[in-house]
């Protein structure tokens, strides 16, 4: 019984360890070291009176100025966006050719096959109630989840199934496509039909950083494809934010699986004590530890529908309860399909229901809306701005393809991100900066931009909220992050 005692407190220690915030020292020499190798240097992170830490100017900026491009530690494609966008797996851009992105995105439609317009969580947690490259034969193949059968819409004149498959197969260009190249596909190195990216630096990038455990096919790493694909789909059946906890804790354990053979090179054999060193989970936890995080349930908004008076009250407190219920259902289901797909007994701490729901409560804090604007959209606008009667000719190939596509021509590849720097910038009513795409950003990367003339030494803000609100609704939203509102916007109108 004592030693059971003794191992279950240095589990719930390591968990404890993992979770405490990073000390001062450690967080700027972290992030100077971001941002060196970023080459980075208009930017400081330091600590605030109130927030823990901030992002600084390093100099002035000017109104519209580029203030920070900031690489993803994390992030995916919602699952729903698959079928409209095939974009690289790792950095989120465009690729293959355009004939591919429209004839791909045709073809899935007549098979039937549709973004869900909802979240799954919405429904089943809440209410509980060819210019191509290397490999593009296997693209048709791949798995789009958020599928469900579907008419087309009435605004839509579908085009002919020969039309369709000759601009999938690439045996069709469309005039004036070569002005808007697009990368050539490679294939994942698993062998999965989920994964594709735009070059071979790409796809060895998210190989060694997470994919290698969470890849479906042959090459996979997992324990257990089968329980990973479990995994997978109870996700897009309820909520992809799983996905995204779940590369966090790949890549956690695939830093920490790096970090002990670069340890235990050239050393030989090693004691048991010395490879479970617990000093190495929390380096390879380090760059995650950047984040703020609460767990998921303790954070997770709540409709706002009943008044705080009386049996409304009471009312809505059984309503809290049920959904915190019915959160620890999901996650916890999640979790144990994870566990069995990719556990690390080294690493046993990050797959705990603790640490799960702060990895979760992480996003649901930090995230940015991941948004790359679609090429196609481009391609129309291009052919729709040719002058005569070049432009007629055009249309006379791309009018009915557009018309097959209907409103949907437009649609940007959309998921949701973890960028570290980013997520040091405090919230303002009043910002002086804001997350903006410009023309040229094209991938994953979040752009910040300044919305004024940020003087050196000048906290860079951005907003989390609609700062029009009105100041209640403003700090009721806010609430939610864990924190009341003190900028000058917020104290002029309290």
């Amino acid at each position: 019984m004592e030693i059971i005692c003794s191992i279950d407190k240095q589990f719930s220690d390591q968990i404890a360890a993992l979770l405490k915030p990073p000390p001062r020292h450690e967080v700027q020499k972290y992030f100077e070291e971001l941002l060196a190798t970023r080459q980075c240097r208009r930017l400081k992170v330091k600590p605030t009176a109130y927030h823990g830490k901030g992002v600084y100017a390093e100099t002035d900026f000017k109104e519209s100025d580029l203030v920070l491009k900031d690489q993803i530690l994390a992030g995916a494609q919602h699952s729903s966006n698959k079928v409209d966008c095939l974009v690289c797996s790792y950095c989120f851009c465009f690729i293959g050719s355009i004939e591919l992105q429209i004839g791909r995105k045709l073809y899935l439609e007549q098979l039937g096959v549709s973004p869900s317009s909802e979240s799954h969580m919405q429904k089943d947690c809440y209410n509980s109630g060819s210019s191509v490259g290397e490999d593009d034969s296997d693209v048709e193949d791949q798995q789009v989840s958020g599928e469900c059968a579907s008419s087309p819409s009435k605004d839509k004149i579908p085009l002919p199934k020969d039309v369709v498959e000759s601009l999938f197969n690439g045996e069709m260009q469309l005039p004036y496509s070569e002005k808007f190249p697009l990368p050539p596909i490679f294939s994942c190195p698993g062998g999965c039909k989920e994964n594709y990216y735009c070059s071979k630096s790409c796809s060895e990038a998210d190989w060694e950083s997470f994919h290698s455990l969470l890849c479906t096919g042959e090459g996979s790493k997992s324990l257990s494809t089968k329980a990973l694909l479990k995994f997978m789909e109870h996700a897009n059946d309820t909520n992809d934010i799983f996905l995204l906890a779940a590369k966090v804790i790949s890549f956690t354990i695939l830093r920490h699986r790096k970090l002990k053979e670069s340890r235990h090179e050239g050393k030989g054999k090693q004691v048991i004590s010395e490879s479970r060193d617990f000093s190495l989970l929390l380096e390879a936890w380090k760059p995650v530890s950047m984040g703020y995080k609460r767990r998921w349930w303790d954070c997770i908004a709540l409709p706002g529908d009943v008044d705080g008076s009386g049996q409304a009250s009471f009312r809505m407190q059984i309503k809290e309860l049920a959904f915190t219920v019915i959160f620890l259902v999901c996650i916890i289901q999640s979790l144990q399909l994870l566990k069995a797909a990719i556990f690390d007994e080294e690493c046993k701490p990050l797959l705990s229901l603790e640490m799960y729901g702060h990895i979760i409560g992480m996003f649901e804090l930090n995230n940015l809306d991941l948004v790359v604007e679609s090429p196609v959209e481009d391609y129309f606008l291009y052919i729709d701005d040719l002058p005569l009667p070049g432009k007629e000719e055009a249309e006379q190939t791309t009018k009915p393809i557009l018309d097959a596509l209907g409103d949907d021509y437009s649609i940007c590849c959309q998921g949701t991100a973890f960028f570290p720097l980013q997520s040091c910038m405090n919230h303002s009513c009043r910002p002086n900066a804001k997350a903006f795409k410009r023309e040229e950003d094209r991938d994953g990367q979040a752009t910040i931009i300044a919305l004024q003339p940020i003087a050196k030494g000048e906290e860079i803000t951005i907003s989390y909220i609609d700062e029009d609100l009105p100041f209640e609704e403003r700090q009721a939203l806010l609430a939610d992050y864990g924190f009341r509102c003190r900028c000058s916007k917020c104290l002029e109108e309290a």
